[in-house]
């Protein structure tokens, strides 16, 4: 049986398996998450007079391929680890109710973002453009936040709370 802990990290806790396979997992989000940012805020730089149509396609095809890898992400803690640290802080108040609070937050941004990209206009003009991709940095600040408070206050937390029994299944399950 291999050891479901290693080091999680600078503050020295240590992190079983599938806590620390969850916070793995925010370093590519985070890499990919840069480049939506980055494309973006791109939209609505430059020239007044432009259609804003490509960069904002462009864009879709990046938020499609995040949240692609995003939503499984979420469905783990929120299908698995959630559940199992309510079981001892509760849901409707506290850490787990303002994560899911903002995951729902993000991913209303993204979606409404996918939504309103999805049958774009021969022309858009740079306000058009600043609103929608405005959406999408907001999601990326949301969850920029969000990462760093799993990472510092509720993985830890879990680490505590949940039992070894707990641990391996919280591995197991996010594993299947």
């Amino acid at each position: 049986m291999h050891s479901f802990c290693h080091m999680g990290g600078p503050e020295g806790v240590k992190l079983c398996a599938g806590l620390a396979q969850l916070k793995q997992e925010h370093g590519p989000l985070r890499a990919q998450m840069e480049q939506v940012l980055a494309a973006a805020e791109a939209i609505g730089q430059g020239a007044d007079d432009r259609n804003w149509r490509g960069p904002l396609a462009d864009l879709r095809e990046k938020v499609e391929s995040f949240v692609a890898v995003l939503d499984p992400h979420s469905e783990r803690e929120e299908g698995v680890l959630f559940p199992m640290m309510a079981k001892y802080i509760g849901r409707t108040t506290g850490p787990i109710a303002v994560m899911e609070y903002e995951h729902e937050q993000a991913k209303a941004r993204l979606s409404m973002f996918l939504e309103k990209t999805a049958h774009l206009p021969e022309t858009v003009d740079r306000e058009q453009a600043l609103t929608l991709a405005g959406a999408v940095v907001e999601a990326h600040h949301i969850l920029d936040e969000h990462f760093m408070k799993e990472e510092n206050v509720l993985f830890p937390m879990a680490e505590r709370l949940l039992s070894d029994g707990e641990k391996e299944e919280l591995f197991a399950r996010m594993n299947e």
